[in-house]
């Protein structure tokens, strides 16, 4: 322990006469259990005292936060087991590849971009992991997962050249996927992307904060699938490299909380605090790891601070006023972020130069020894003694804040300054100092020309990296997509009552529920059934399921809970299926995401159900919706009170208008909006199919209305167009009709078409094709697919789309859904029949479903008057009748639309 007086001194406690006198004695106390009773018993004595001193009466709270060093001191480090020489030569070898990688795209297509800086300080962070403790699929653990800082995209690819997994050509084509393809190159995607090499990179991250979110959500899945015994995970870690301006992001630090609760020791974060951001300090006049000390460990978390590297050690111990410590609680990160980008005569002037005891510290010190002293980020030894304990730290989940510099090594073109992320372009001499400061074995030629420096594969180096990633289970990055195929049962086994429903009323909300309860009664696809809920299982009539099948809980249910005698009593199990995420949209989205990507990070294909407010799903989390895109997801998404009609009385902020029209910018998700519980379980049938037998990776987005109706059985035949996205429901002849129309609608607003087209046989005599549109997304897709294919194979026969074979020209088509009209556009240029639209653009309203069809003209009577007005249009009928239409319905003419109120 460092001398007491002069930490009171430092945080302000010492006294003068007696008073200094007794708090002299209380810390000699201290320090005297310490040495004859060891920490342990110190710290008891601390939580007893701590426990008074807590008292309402006295009141004291604690200071948040420890002073500014490692949390692992020397005498606690572990010996380095590997070849420090050899591992340093290593990481210097890929610090120069990654930047001769983005260096030479940039001068060859300035527009590339991509980024040095960040792997440069992360590069020591990174190789630890590679070397020591990521574990491969090889590994007899089950291999670890490995979240990694987006910006270091380039160094992963500089390490997976050394490991002769890509070429000098695949490097060459950083940035440029397409053009690789056409030279026969792997083209390097800019930041982790699944989709595009999903052979390699297993989670994307590029969108800052949704690698943290998604490691928590991926470490509790681990623990969902053990305690289900579904299959053992207790080996596995799943790790973080993230940076601290993205700490920022609200998803980085939203579950926080749920990691400690769980108690997730399998989850290890490395946060890399190089204290920039892309503009400047990520706290000027703060200290990042300071605040994020705070807020991890209030959180629950395990806090491990990596801050000075081994070269400061011997500083420390001779430092016996505490002049460092002191030092650093009074130094900022934007001046820490001055003094890496200064040199070391600067840091002995403007640092060390600050009072006599720092200056006496570094007197034996040249300016280069000063300019060298490194931080922890960058101390192999140290960054080893840190993950040791991580990974031996159990019942909480561990974060460990390593400060480094951003642009390490890159000198005065990039070390520390605020330009440093955007740089992407170095002169000669910056080069040079880049290979003299790292020791690199390349000549100027070389250095200047930008060449790739591999060893040679039988030189030391090269046995060395090879025979550390043998011993860890194989190379990573690297992602498996090998999971056994699952076998689905027949439709008839649990959709039979919504394929014949007979016209038995009920929403497509319960059916729902009702196929999915049933599913997880199979004894194959049961157990991977993963239904996800937010907080509203009771609205979307889901509480059924409590009892039956348990919401998971990682300790089981400690309390009786109040409702325990009803049939539908809550019940949380160890080994509950059932995964309710409480308010969390985001946090459901990504145990649906660890769920659907199961068959990639564990071998292990599972069906995820997520259902949730419509409104909540693609508007608020479409970003995680997109990564899970790029994942690879496999699983449904209920988009439940769907519509903006639907919903009546919650208005504007709960009726989703437009989740559709945002579906269908993700290419991989197949978006449906069914009508009737018959049309639902054929999509449903179809969408597992697809997925755990065919094992095709896309997602469905399927939504369902609260609303109750008589669900007919369906026609014959219709299970091809329900898939397609359209088919003919059915059709209503009027004698002598004066002319005929095709009605289409979707979801709820079929229930209105088919009312329209009774009134348009009734009361004007005309005949009505009734269509039920189940995805005008799957229509544009494939009627876009067919109008490129037509127009690059003009001598070929030309091909026509299902909508536009189904839509001729002869008869006008009016489409009504209760979504914007930008949905059912989607197939407008598709067809040449002329085609009028009724949608519901504008904020929504409070009110009943009548009168808000009525306000959003989406009701039968407003569909009854687009047909008559198309009608009149094309001459088929006298105008006159349209406008005594309007007059009979009581249709204000003058009404403002519903997108301008």
């Amino acid at each position: 322990m460092s001398d007491y007086t002069e930490i009171m001194s430092s945080a302000g406690l010492a006294g003068a006469g007696s008073d200094a006198q007794e708090m002299a004695e209380w810390c000699e106390a201290l320090q005297s259990l310490v040495s004859h009773a060891g920490a342990d018993r110190a710290r008891q004595i601390l939580d007893a005292v701590t426990s008074i001193a807590r008292a309402p009466d006295i009141g004291w709270q604690p200071t948040y936060g420890t002073p500014y060093v490692n949390t692992v001191p020397v005498e606690q480090q572990p010996a380095f087991p590997g070849d420090l020489t050899i591992e340093e030569r290593l990481v210097s070898l890929m610090r120069w590849n990654a930047l001769a990688m983005v260096v030479r795209a940039n001068k060859a297509y300035g527009e590339l971009g991509g980024h040095v800086a960040s792997y440069a300080s992360a590069a020591d962070l990174f190789e630890v992991g590679f070397n020591h403790f990521f574990r491969g699929p090889g590994h007899a653990s089950g291999g670890d997962l490995v979240f990694y800082q987006p910006h270091s995209a380039p160094g992963v690819y500089a390490r997976a050249f050394m490991d002769g997994r890509f070429t000098e050509s695949d490097l060459e084509h950083y940035r440029q996927e397409i053009s690789a393809s056409r030279n026969g190159a792997q083209g390097l995607s800019s930041y982790p992307h699944p989709w595009l090499m999903p052979d390699f990179w297993q989670f994307p991250t590029g969108s800052m904060g949704i690698g943290p979110i998604s490691s928590i959500y991926q470490a509790r899945f681990m623990r969902y699938i053990q305690h289900r015994g579904l299959q053992d995970t207790s080996a596995r870690k799943v790790w973080g490299i993230f940076g601290d301006g993205e700490m920022d992001e609200p998803e980085s630090m939203s579950a926080l909380s749920l990691a400690a609760r769980e108690g997730l020791d399998n989850l290890v974060w490395v946060v890399n605090c190089n204290l920039q951001r892309l503009d400047g300090p990520v706290r000027g006049n703060a200290r990042i790891i300071d605040e994020l000390e705070a807020s991890f460990s209030g959180a629950g978390w395990n806090v491990i601070k990596l801050v000075w590297g081994s070269d400061w050690d011997g500083l420390f111990a001779r430092d016996r006023e505490g002049a460092l410590v002191r030092a650093f609680a009074q130094t900022m990160d934007g001046q820490l972020q001055t003094f890496a980008a200064k040199d070391g005569s600067y840091n002995r002037a403007h640092f060390f130069g600050q009072n006599d005891s720092l200056a006496r510290l570094v007197e034996g010190l040249t300016d280069d020894q000063i300019d060298r002293l490194k931080r922890g980020g960058h101390d192999l030894v140290k960054i080893y003694a840190a993950y040791h304990a991580a990974v031996q730290h159990s019942g909480r989940p561990t974060v460990i804040l390593a400060q480094t510099k951003k642009g390490y090594g890159m000198g005065s073109a990039g070390q520390g300054k605020m330009t440093t992320h955007q740089q992407k372009k170095l002169t000669r001499d910056d080069l040079l100092a880049f290979r003299d400061h790292f020791q690199l074995p390349l000549s100027d030629e070389e250095t200047e020309s930008l060449s790739f420096c591999r060893p040679a594969a039988d030189s030391p180096e090269m046995r060395y990296l090879h025979k550390r990633r043998e011993a860890l289970g194989g190379p990573m990055p690297s992602r498996q997509t090998s999971a056994a195929a699952v076998s689905i049962p027949k439709l008839e086994s649990y959709g039979k009552f919504a394929v014949e429903a007979g016209g038995k009323e009920m929403s497509t909300t319960m059916a729902f529920v009702r196929m999915m309860s049933s599913l997880m009664k199979d004894k194959q696809l049961g157990p991977r059934v993963v239904p996800i809920v937010a907080d509203e299982a009771r609205t979307f009539g889901m509480a059924n399921l409590f009892k039956q099948f348990g919401i998971y809980s990682s300790v089981g249910q400690r309390y009786e809970p109040e409702d325990i005698g009803s049939i539908l009593s809550y019940r949380e199990a160890l080994d509950g299926q059932i995964l309710e995420e409480g308010i969390s949209e985001a946090g459901a989205i990504s145990s649906w995401v660890a769920a659907a990507t199961s068959y990639s990070t564990h071998g292990l294909n599972m069906l995820p159900f997520y259902i949730y407010y419509s409104m909540f799903g693609f508007q608020r989390i479409g970003d995680l919706i997109w990564a899970a895109a790029d994942q690879r997801a496999r699983g449904f998404l209920l988009g439940a009170t769907a519509g903006k009609t639907t919903l009546g009385g919650e208005g504007l902020q709960h009726q989703d208008g437009h989740s559709h029209l945002l579906a269908s910018t993700v290419p991989n998700c197949r978006a449906y909006d069914p009508a009737f519980a018959g049309e639902l379980a054929i999509i449903v049938d179809h969408g597992m199919r697809e997925m755990l037998e065919e094992q095709k990776d896309v997602f469905y987005y399927v939504t369902v209305m609260n609303e109750n109706y008589a669900q007919p059985t369906l026609p014959d035949g219709a299970a091809e167009g329900i898939i397609k996205g359209l088919y003919r429901y059915a059709q209503t002849s009027a004698g002598g009709a004066k002319a005929a129309v095709r009605l289409v609608g979707s979801g709820t607003i079929l229930m209105e078409v088919i009312a329209a087209a009774e009134l348009l046989a009734e009361d004007w005599n005309i005949s009505s094709e009734i269509w039920s549109a189940t995805s005008f997304t799957e229509l544009a897709r494939e009627a876009r697919a067919i109008e490129r294919w037509n127009r690059l194979h003009p001598q070929d026969v030309q091909r026509v789309s299902h909508v536009a074979r189904h839509f001729t020209p002869e008869v006008p088509v009016i489409a009504a859904t209760d979504y914007v009209r930008a949905v059912p556009q989607l197939i407008a240029s598709y067809i040449e029949a002329s085609f009028v639209v009724l949608g519901t653009d504008g904020f929504g309203r409070s009110d009943t479903r009548p009168m808000l069809r009525g306000f959003f003209e989406v009701d039968r009577k407003h569909i009854v008057v687009a047909a008559l007005s198309s009608l009149a249009q094309r001459g088929e009928i006298d105008p006159q009748v349209c406008a005594d239409a309007i007059v009979l319905y009581g249709i204000d003419p003058q009404a403002t639309a519903s997108w301008d109120c």
